[in-house]
Formats: structure tokens, C-alpha cells, sequence
């Protein structure tokens, strides 16, 4: 069956290549994005990249006239449209409650109070919502321990422990079952987002599934925007003769999943009934250290060797990485993409460009802000 698929920001790294392989199975597209400066630089011009078969439609999802044009039509929404900067979360507090939650409410409200043809929704959510992964506890079983405090950060006491025992604790994959715990306001806007979609999706009954995306890397992700990801961070300063510079002591992990894997899942949930009403982890199920993506980084490009700092940020996670059975059992899916080869990837698609190293300018707001040490 040919669809008609609205992508909200689907001018972005994710939304772009979900677009391509759209198009390629027959389906039509139209994409909603306000190709904002941050990711799309100071012309706002449409990226090179972006699929010409798609039709594009330049707006802000909180412009509910427009909003509801691009609806017209429409048979399916994948709605990515969000700021996701999460340490820019804790001081533009307003800017991201007010396009995460506000651009949501919009959308939901239109599909809500008018007539459509919108026959699922599949929201882009973050593995943020979950704050620090599953742990066990080689006494007390399986823990959820809450935020690391200021006071052990400081003491450079960056492992987790049991919060009954004082153990330390193992991590392991995170499952869907997991309580939210979010530590930024990016994570709450996301569990927010969540909520009301899956909400106003069973009060309507419009299939929704939501995906939690893990951290998504590959070609197309913005290395104009600082706040796009630690990968593209390692990347621009290596590119600049510099060395990465991981936190803490380097072994925090995070579970790296190649775009083209959250592209098969995103099709995947837009095909299977059986997602219909589930939140869904999207991730590679793999655990990896940041200094181990930063090595990794180093030696493909020719660079220098991270340097491991020492410093950290409040409300940073130590461990979490994808549970994937659910998304196995419910939509078939499977990760394809190791990270060695996704990263040589997404080097090639960059080779020959150069850009600033603009990594100083997260952490310099952060530190105004008494929001790292």
C-alpha cells in the first residue's frame, strides 16, 4: 500500500535517509522542517542532501495554520521535529518545552479536532527519558539507582552503587519495563512528547508507536551544531588537529546505533501492527565507552589520542545501552551495522570537508552556568 508520509523535521540528519528509503519503496513524502540555523547554518537553505522526489514544506510545527495544511492529505506522521541539545536544555528551558511540547500538543490538537486521514504516528523519543540504565547488583538483583550526587562527581567517584547495599553495580542492557528518571529538561520534553502521543493516540484511536532512539550516529548529522552528539564532537576536533576530549575517566558507555538501523526500525514500525501502542528501544544492544568510540575515531582519521580530562558535567549518565528484544520480537528487527563500520561510514561520507571546532562552546556555556567542573 502507498502511503502518504508526513516527516515533521525531516530536513535533519534522521528524518533525511528515513525520506530516501520512503521514497525508494514508492510511498510519497513531505517533509515539515524550519531548517533552523543551528543544524542547517545561518542561510537556512534546504541541505543538498535532501530527496528531491520529497516535497518540502518550510515551517515551525507551533504555526497550527500550517501544521494543518501539511496534514491534509497525509496517512502516516513520523514527527521528529525537536531541539535536542540536551545540556542547552538546562539554560534555553522555555525554547525547548515550548517547540518539544508545544509543537506536539499542535499536532495532536489538529488530529484530535479535525477530520484526517492519519492512520498511525510514530514519535521520535530519546533513550534520555531513562536518565542512568539498568544495573544489577551482585546482591540486591536488578537496580534503577537514581543520579549520581554533586558530592561523589567531585570525589571523582564515578562508578554507580547500590543504593541499599553500596555494591558496585554491573550495568546491563536497559528494558523498555524501566521507570523514567529524566536529568535534563530535553529528556523531560521527550517523556512528555511520549505520554501525550500515546494518550491522544488511544483516546482516537491512531496507532502510535513511540521509538527510543539510543545514540544515533552516521552521515548527514550535523557537524555545524555543537550539540549534535559526542561522535560529531570527537570528529571536529580531531578534523582541527586536536584531541578528543572524553569526561570522567573515559569508561562511561553508551550504546551507538548506525542511522540506517533507526531507519529500518522507523519502516518496520510503520508496517507491523503489532508495535501499535508500544514504546520501543532502537539501539544496537552494544555497550561501548566513550574512550573507546574516541580511539576508535583517533586511529581511523590519523589524530592524536584522546585525553582523558578528568572533568564532568552535572546530570550526566554513567551507563545505558538498549535492551533490543522488544524491538526484535515485535517488529523483526535487527541491528546490521557494527560500530567499526559505521563509523568508517560516516568518515567517508566526510571526507574532504572541513569544519570549525565549535565542541569549546557547549562546555563554556555549561561552565558559566556551574553546570560542569
Amino acid at each position: 500500500m502507498v502511503e502518504n508520509v508526513l516527516i515533521t523535521g525531516g530536513a535533519g540528519f534522521i528524518g533525511s535517509h528515513l525520506a530516501d528509503a520512503l521514497i525508494a519503496q514508492g510511498h510519497r513524502v513531505t517533509i515539515f522542517d524550519n531548517l533552523h540555523p543551528q543544524i542547517h547554518g545561518p542561510e537556512q537553505k534546504a541541505p543538498e542532501y535532501l530527496n528531491k522526489q520529497a516535497r518540502l514544506v518550510r515551517g515551525d510545527m507551533r504555526e497550527q495554520s500550517l501544521v494543518q495544511e501539511v496534514l491534509t492529505n497525509q496517512t502516516v506522521v513520523f514527527h521528529f521535529a525537536a531541539y535536542t541539545g540536551v545540556g542547552q536544555s538546562m539554560y534555553q528551558i522555555q525554547e525547548y518545552l515550548d517547540v518539544n511540547v508545544q509543537g506536539t500538543a499542535v499536532l495532536l490538537e489538529l488530529l484530535s479536532q479535525h477530520k484526517h486521514q492519519v492512520h498511525k504516528v510514530i514519535l521520535a523519543s530519546s533513550r534520555a527519558v531513562y536518565g542512568e540504565g539498568a544495573y544489577e547488583c551482585s546482591e540486591c538483583g536488578i537496580v534503577y539507582p537514581e543520579p549520581r550526587s554533586l558530592k561523589h562527581l567531585q570525589a571523582e567517584q564515578w562508578e554507580v552503587h547500590c543504593p541499599a547495599c553500596n555494591q558496585p553495580l554491573i550495568p546491563i542492557p536497559t528494558p523498555e519495563e524501566k521507570p523514567a528518571n529524566p536529568y535534563s529538561v530535553y529528556a523531560i520534553s521527550k517523556q512528555t512528547q511520549e505520554q501525550i502521543c500515546q494518550l491522544v493516540g488511544e483516546t482516537y484511536h491512531i496507532p502510535t508507536v513511540v521509538l527510543r532512539y539510543f545514540n544515533v550516529y552516521g552521515p548527514r548529522q550535523s557537524l555545524k551544531n555543537p550539540y549534535t552528539g559526542v561522535i560529531n564532537t570527537f570528529i571536529t576536533r580531531l578534523m582541527n588537529g586536536k584531541a578528543p576530549e572524553v569526561y570522567e575517566d573515559g569508561q562511561e558507555s553508551r550504546d551507538f546505533v548506525h542511522v540506517s538501523d533507526v531507519v529500518q526500525a522507523c519502516l518496520l514500525a510503520m508496517e507491523k501492527n503489532l508495535a501499535n501502542g508500544q514504546t520501543i528501544n532502537v539501539g544496537s544492544g552494544e555497550q561501548t565507552s566513550l574512550l573507546q568510540a574516541a580511539t576508535v575515531l583517533a586511529d581511523l582519521l590519523g589524530g592524536p589520542a584522546p585525553i582523558i580530562t578528568g572533568q564532568f558535567r552535572a546530570g550526566d549518565i554513567r551507563h545505558c545501552y538498549a535492551d533490543i528484544r522488544r524491538a526484535s520480537t515485535l517488529l523483526g528487527y535487527q541491528p546490521r551495522v557494527s560500530f567499526k563500520d559505521g563509523i568508517s561510514d560516516l568518515l567517508a561520507a566526510l571526507a574532504g570537508q572541513q569544519w570549525e571546532d565549535t565542541s569549546y562552546i557547549p562546555f563554556q556555556e555549561l561552565k558559566e552556568r556551574g553546570l560542569t567542573a
